[in-house]
């Protein structure tokens, strides 16, 4: 059988990347804007050439290496998705115009240049609702390719964590049906979590970065009721200010994961108790780098940059997409082909 080879447009730190690999596929291409975010990608993927640049800019003769190798060719993807997500939906009226929405059509010029025999695009529910989203729709299809997309749970296919994501598939062949779910039990916090050394007894550099917060709030913290606790546990005399106001949304932040549910999902805030239910499930502190990066089911030596801030480490874990939802979207993918 011919081998399959991919191009990963939006590639951030390499989750796609993983899952693609993970199935036996070849990443030729990554294209990463961010500099510092592309060196962490190029450490643990040095075999992809690293196209480091905006994705508008790129000049797309640099693929035609690419269109003349001899096998199956996918264009995958997760454009930036920041100006749809809830949290702006939630919060701005424009939401919509925000100027990393247009990165879809940019993908779209990838992939009407290299004419992939399949594409793959992963991105948040809301992008149902997006004006350039149904143009996108239209173009692939005008060129030949049908088409499924669905909202699927992560935690259907083996990530723990309570994380939606919508999956688009397209080939040049019949009508495809992604399947829901990978039928197998789902997993936890403890999956991944539970045997893990704590940042004072481990070597791993990674495993021992995580926020510290001020005596106040580590404080607040250990009163915050083991596996599964919230701020709402507490006294009403230990809430913060800003949790007293009515109509305060967000009633996760600073709450304790729980060993035996999915993680909430792990987002550019993960490593930080008041950006969301983040907590460890025993330990007095927000999750570590390695932590977070497990619960997106990266591999447990994947390397990060020690140097970078953890909110640029935050960032570009949240922002992956889980490895292990991708393997099984590219195996099903692989399967399409007799």
């Amino acid at each position: 059988m011919k081998k399959f080879y991919a191009i990963d447009a939006f590639s951030g730190c390499g989750g796609l990347t993983i899952g693609l690999k993970q199935s036996g596929i070849q990443v030729k291409y990554a294209i990463e804007i961010n500099t510092k975010i592309a060196s962490v990608y190029s450490k643990n993927n040095p075999e992809v050439s690293m196209i480091n640049n905006d994705i508008a800019k790129i000049e797309l003769s640099q693929f035609d290496y690419f269109k003349q190798l001899d096998g199956f060719k996918i264009v995958a993807g997760c454009p930036p998705c920041q100006g749809f997500s809830n949290v702006n939906t939630n919060n701005r009226k424009n939401n919509f115009s925000d100027a990393r929405n247009t990165l879809i059509l940019d993908f779209y010029k990838i992939i009407d240049y290299v004419k992939p025999d399949f594409i793959l695009l992963e991105n948040v529910p809301q992008l149902v609702n997006y004006k350039k989203f149904n143009i996108f729709l239209n173009k692939i299809k005008s060129s030949g390719y049908t088409y499924d997309f669905k909202i699927l749970s992560v935690n259907n296919f083996g990530v723990p964590q309570k994380r939606k994501r919508l999956v688009l598939m397209a080939h040049k062949g019949p009508e495809i049906s992604l399947p829901l779910n990978n039928s197998l039990p789902n997993t936890t916090v403890a999956d991944y979590l539970k045997d893990l050394p704590s940042p004072e007894n481990t070597t791993d550099i990674f495993q021992k970065s995580f926020s510290h917060n001020t005596e106040r709030i580590r404080n607040i913290i250990s009163m915050i009721p083991k596996n599964g606790g919230s701020r709402t546990d507490l006294p009403y005399k230990y809430w913060l200010a800003c949790h007293k106001k009515k109509n305060v949304s967000f009633t996760d932040v600073y709450g304790r994961m729980s060993w035996n549910k999915p993680a909430p999902t792990i987002t550019g805030g993960c490593l930080y108790p008041s950006k969301g239910r983040f907590i460890h499930p025993e330990q007095n502190r927000g999750l570590t780098v390695r932590e977070a990066s497990l619960l997106q089911t990266f591999p447990s030596n994947f390397i990060f940059d020690s140097t970078l801030p953890l909110t640029l480490l935050a960032q570009m874990i949240g922002n992956a997409i889980p490895p292990k939802f991708v393997k099984f979207q590219a195996d099903y993918l692989k399967s399409l082909v007799k």
